[in-house]
């Protein structure tokens, strides 16, 4: 994947990246994008639960396997590299959090403050702010009833904030610790408020991908019909027709995290922004599957779990503010993601 363009420079600094979840597509979208931009002229440290891939841990300076969540293996990395960046990507999702809420605390949480810590005591050894990059999540939001989300319509950052999962619990306390480190901590804790966590979130819709195979994911029944059509199987989809939630893609959702982290900060008003691309239905996302690959067989079993986290997520979010402070605009709308990115992609994997 070729790094995601943008219009803004690299920043000068000079400092070291740490890339927590690097083993994930996204994280190594953003390893690759690091060594084409920086060639070798910045530190890219990448950390994971489990060991690289030679091919991923090649892009990277130092590759740790190591828990986000055991606070002395993510001290002895802030100590051993001058950290100026932090992108946080390591997280249990939401199908797991839900089975295991303790352990999602845990690792979505606890591992996030000691990352956010590692990112403050950078920031007092280097005498400036470090930044820190964090992808929240369409789960952070919790409409009460199906006729309250189809009356919200687009919403915004701020209303709605009552998550029914482990997974958007977490990921709201993330955005509420991040706002604490870079509004609040310095200015209590010391005197040099210079000294602050940079941080910058930004909350996404469903992420689809034509790199990977659906892993079972809220949002994932779009890419499930469509490696089930290109494969000639026929698909069951666990939501209603009518289920609408936003999506965008993977490349546009990478190169988002890109273009908000070089924007200059006087130019953001918020710490947290939505970013959207197009708000299918299910059946619309069947229609288009159906004009690719005709022969699909897709019905409806709708389970009341998956429907009922779908149901209390907005039919779309407002990302006015993230086009207004740093000029976001997705690439891919629904018709250009399926025809230039997702289907020819498939179609590959597959020798369609």
């Amino acid at each position: 994947m070729t790094e995601p363009k943008s219009s803004r420079a690299a920043s000068t600094d000079t400092g070291a990246i740490l890339v927590s979840g690097a083993g994930g597509e996204m994280g190594h979208a953003l390893l690759e994008a690091f060594a084409q931009r920086y060639h070798g002229k910045r530190e890219i440290i990448a950390m994971d639960v489990r060991e690289l891939p030679k091919d991923r841990a090649a892009h990277a300076s130092k590759a740790y396997a190591c828990d986000v969540s055991d606070p002395a293996a993510i001290d002895d990395i802030g100590l051993k590299h001058d950290v100026s960046e932090v992108w946080h990507l390591a997280a249990l999702l939401s199908t797991r959090g839900e089975k295991s809420p303790e352990l999602a605390l845990k690792v979505n949480v606890m591992g996030s403050a000691n990352l956010l810590k590692l990112a403050a005591d950078s920031a007092v050894r280097r005498g400036t702010p470090v930044k820190f990059m964090f992808p929240s999540t369409i789960a952070i939001y919790g409409v009460p009833t199906l006729a309250d989300k189809r009356a919200a319509g687009r919403v915004d950052e701020d209303h709605c904030l009552e998550p029914i999962t482990m997974y958007g619990v977490n990921k709201r306390a993330v955005e509420e610790m991040g706002r604490y480190y870079a509004r609040h901590y310095r200015l209590l804790a010391a005197d040099r408020p210079e000294c602050t966590v940079d941080f910058r979130s930004i909350r996404f819709p469903g992420i689809i991908s034509a790199d990977t195979v659906p892993s079972g994911g809220t949002s994932d029944y779009g890419p499930e019909m469509l490696h089930s059509a290109a494969q000639g199987k026929p698909y069951a989809c666990f939501v209603r027709p009518d289920s609408r939630i936003p999506f965008m893609t993977m490349p546009d959702a990478v190169r988002s995290l890109m273009e908000l982290a070089d924007a200059p900060r006087a130019k953001l008003s918020r710490l947290v922004y939505n970013v959207s691309a197009f708000a299918p239905s299910a059946e619309e996302i069947a229609a288009k599957v159906r004009e690719f690959f005709p022969k699909a067989d897709t019905t409806y079993a709708p389970t009341l779990e998956r429907q009922r986290i779908i149901d209390s997520w907005p039919e779309d979010c407002d990302d006015s503010a993230a086009r207004r402070d740093w000029g976001w605009k997705p690439q891919h709308d629904f018709n250009r993601a399926f025809a230039e990115y997702i289907v020819p992609k498939i179609k590959a994997r597959y020798g369609c």
